[in-house]
């Protein structure tokens, strides 16, 4: 019979694909984070990691793998704008998410914002941010933005991803 300290010290094996299927089941919204190289092209990919973080100050959190090819764009950018996507923009999603997409900027219509971003039209939400504080973790950098402006379209249907792949969320009657 083991003692309560051997069984402290048994090693456990961690399988990170079923991890990663274990958090599948936790439906996510979909959004699209954007910002400039220093060069001045427009950067952007597809993140499922968006969250608010606070109110007072406005804060909000998303979080990009350190393999990344465009970790040191986000890194260094002073502002990046996050965009809610909704159903009519999934096709968009998958070339942000896709690293061998060319030019994802020609899947979606946009603008400059007046901090010189690419902002996405016609998104469920909208965040422009002050790139306000990076912190490690683990295989990800969490990235905290200070929101400076946000617009929102509250008549579109949101994206949403469920168990590694876009799902559609019912209406509810009487809304």
């Amino acid at each position: 019979m083991s003692t309560q300290a051997e069984l402290v010290k048994e090693t456990v094996t961690f399988d990170s694909r079923t991890f990663r299927q274990a958090l599948g089941h936790f439906p996510t919204g979909v959004a699209i984070v954007t910002t400039r190289s220093p060069e001045g092209r427009p950067v952007g990919l597809t993140i499922n990691s968006f969250a608010s973080l606070s109110l007072d100050p406005p804060l909000v959190l998303w979080s990009l793998v350190k393999h990344s090819p465009s970790l040191a764009f986000f890194q260094d950018c002073k502002h990046f704008a996050i965009h809610v996507i909704s159903q009519h923009q999934v096709e968009a999603a998958l070339g942000f998410a896709n690293s061998r997409t060319e030019d994802k900027f020609s899947l979606v219509s946009h603008s400059s914002s007046d901090e010189g971003i690419p902002v996405i039209d016609d998104c469920i939400a909208t965040f422009i941010c002050e790139n306000h504080n990076q912190h490690d973790g683990g295989d990800h950098t969490l990235f905290i933005g200070k929101v400076i402006r946000h617009d929102t379209e509250p008549t579109l249907a949101p994206a949403v991803f469920h168990r590694g792949g876009f799902t559609h969320l019912q209406q509810q009657s009487g809304d």
